[in-house]
């Protein structure tokens, strides 16, 4: 449900700052050359098609979960890695006739080097990987028990890294060792257990409401200090390897 402080955006249109890129939802604008506020519309995709009618509220729905996920995982919370948010209010960045694109959709966040690594992570076998287990009984050169069956649940969770493709395209399921060769060892290895860590710990929090979180991505990228920060969305309906978190409810 919307209200007059937040109507329904397709197209965000901030003249006040300047546009960087506009995604498939969210709409990137430049605060200065240390920032940069994300801004969650209503659109929606499918199969990479943006779609002409928008959700209402969809965008501050998004915003939510992420922010709810944020402070459980950062600092505030299991403190598994920095994130990208500066806790400044977005609405602060913009002219007052703008506030009402912004409040409730939209996060202030660092400006950060993205990696160009698609962090997966799954729980569960589904999916495109549910279907390489069939051609292979394995997922992105993870090897599995064999007997497995769609949406079986895996003994351990697994990282399954893709590599970003350009807009338009789909991402590339790879191995951990081809993201060694991309980004080096060190990193390549913070990532996966990062991720992996991160995953356990959303899957529990998930599992006392009643949710399975059956596999999931996150997106990382390095700040000026070369530290390595949890950015863009996380575990929200827009943001898995193939769209959302693919969650099953318990009976």
């Amino acid at each position: 449900m919307t209200t007059s402080t937040e109507p329904t955006v397709h197209t965000s249109s901030l003249t006040s700052l300047t546009l960087l890129a506009r995604g498939k939802v969210r709409d990137n604008y430049a605060v200065g050359d240390d920032r940069i506020l994300m801004v969650a519309s209503d659109r929606i995709s499918a199969f990479d098609v943006i779609m002409g009618q928008p959700i209402p509220g969809k965008g501050v729905l998004l915003t939510k979960m992420a922010l709810f996920w944020f402070d459980k995982l950062g600092p505030n919370g299991l403190n598994l890695c920095p994130i990208h948010l500066t806790g400044d209010a977005p609405e602060s960045v913009v002219t007052p006739t703008e506030v009402p694109q912004v409040v409730g959709r939209s996060m202030l966040v660092k400006r950060l080097k993205p990696i160009p690594v698609e962090a997966v992570v799954r729980g569960y076998l589904a999916g495109s990987g549910w279907k390489e287990y069939q051609d292979s009984q394995s997922v992105c050169g993870v090897p599995l028990p064999t007997g497995l069956k769609n949406a079986s649940k895996l003994p351990e969770p697994i990282y399954t890294p893709a590599a970003k493709a350009e807009m338009g395209e789909h991402d590339e399921n790879i191995t951990f060792e081809k993201t060694v060769e991309m980004i080096g060892a060190d990193l390549a290895g913070r990532i996966r257990d990062i991720s992996i860590a991160i995953y356990k710990a959303a899957s529990e929090i998930a599992a006392a409401k009643g949710i399975i979180i059956a596999d999931t991505k996150f997106e990382f990228g390095l700040d000026r200090d070369g530290t390595l920060v949890l950015m863009d969305e996380v575990l929200t309906p827009d943001h898995r390897a193939t769209g959302p978190p693919r969650v099953m409810w318990r009976a």
